[in-house]
């Protein structure tokens, strides 16, 4: 019989049950390291974007370049008027009989301008002189029978009755000519506008009929000719609101022509209108200005200058810091702790590029240059380029 072998027992290749648990212990805790780490990492990014979002939140603002020097002048356009003008019409109607002073004459208070023959007022003066005789003569008749009939109220031939109608007629014949009279001096008056003069002294500027042109009396009929007091002038300016309340009569201006560059003419304040112009905020200021020898013509443009708004001194700030409201003008400035105040200020000369601030903001104040629109009192800002 065969014996049978013994079975032989293999030996473990695997890893012990302590192994394991080793090794998955060591796996848990690397598992946790990375879990803390990622949740470190995500508090960190976290807190890295709420301090970017609390910077971001800060708007950041450029300082505007403040400038301080004397105020500049303004200069604004005007026009020339004379001191004296009229625009005149025939009272009369008729046609033009003869014109004796032309376009740049120089012309005298009442001095005959033109003639206009008036046949139908020759006629109508004609026609109150003869009503005005028959008056006469028919008043001088009423009286002497007025008179005759009292005469014989003595002797009782007549009543008081007639007498009285006697002295009535009498009183009413007096009372027609005095109205043909008051009628023939009408008529005479309007005689005399058959002479067209001047109304004062000064040049004819415009000639606008001749010699046998219809003439019709009143502005409805054609102008016959203009006369300019060119030896003072009136120049009308529309001021902006800002300078307006810094102008009052009397003040000094200059005023220049484009035609005489270089050369300058003094003038005044005469009137300020007080009102401004709810389209333009503009007020209409007069000056007047003397002009011998009448080398300004009526209607020029002109230049002006007014120097009493140079006096003093005042900041320039580029158009930019400017913030326009419905109230007016304000400026960002920046105070203390880069912290903003809203302020109103009244501007001055504006060129387009650098504004005068006359009132509301000292020299050397921090202004804020294009501030955000959603910048407000009290917000917190941060300088950029390193200001």
């Amino acid at each position: 019989m065969t014996t049978p072998h013994p079975t032989t027992t293999l030996p473990r290749t695997g890893p012990g049950k302590r192994a394991l648990i080793a090794a998955g212990s060591g796996v848990a805790a690397i598992a946790v390291l990375v879990a803390a780490g990622g949740l470190a990492s995500r508090a960190a990014t976290a807190r890295r974007n709420a301090a970017w979002a609390q910077a971001a939140a800060i708007p950041t603002v450029a300082l505007a370049r403040m400038e301080t020097g004397p105020q500049t002048a303004i200069t604004l356009p005007g026009t020339v008027q004379p001191f004296r003008k009229a625009q005149i019409y025939a009272r009369v109607n008729g046609y033009l009989k003869a014109w004796t002073a032309d376009i740049g004459s120089d012309v005298r208070a009442g001095q005959t301008l033109a003639l206009v023959d008036t046949p139908d007022l020759d006629q109508q003066r004609a026609q109150a002189r003869g009503d005005l005789a028959m008056a006469q003569a028919n008043a001088r008749l009423a009286d002497l029978t007025a008179s005759r009939w009292h005469a014989l109220q003595a002797s009782g031939a007549v009543s008081q009755q007639v007498i009285d109608e006697k002295l009535g007629d009498a009183q009413a014949k007096r009372a027609v000519v005095q109205a043909a009279q008051a009628r023939l001096r009408g008529i005479e008056a309007l005689v005399a506008y058959k002479r067209i003069a001047s109304p004062f002294d000064g040049i004819v500027t415009a000639r606008k009929t001749d010699i046998g042109a219809l003439i019709n009396a009143g502005a409805s009929g054609q102008e016959l000719f203009e006369v300019a007091d060119l030896s003072r002038l009136r120049i009308y300016v529309q001021v902006p609101q800002t300078l307006a309340a810094t102008l009052k009569v009397g003040d000094s201006a200059q005023i220049t022509l484009p035609e005489q560059p270089g050369t300058t003419h003094p003038a005044t304040i005469a009137a300020i209108s007080h009102a401004l112009d709810a389209a333009t905020r503009t007020m209409l200021i007069q000056l007047q200005a003397p002009n011998p020898g009448g080398r300004i013509g009526a209607g020029a443009y002109c230049q002006v200058l007014f120097a009493a708004a140079a006096s003093g001194s005042a900041p320039r700030l580029p158009a930019t810091a400017i913030i326009a409201t419905n109230t007016g003008a304000e400026v960002a400035v920046l105070g203390p702790g880069n912290v903003v105040a809203i302020r109103p200020v009244r501007l001055g000369h504006d060129d387009g590029h650098a504004v005068e601030v006359v009132a509301g903001l000292a020299p050397g104040e921090r202004v804020i240059d294009s501030p955000p629109e959603t910048l407000r009192n009290g917000d917190h800002v941060r300088l950029g380029n390193g200001a």
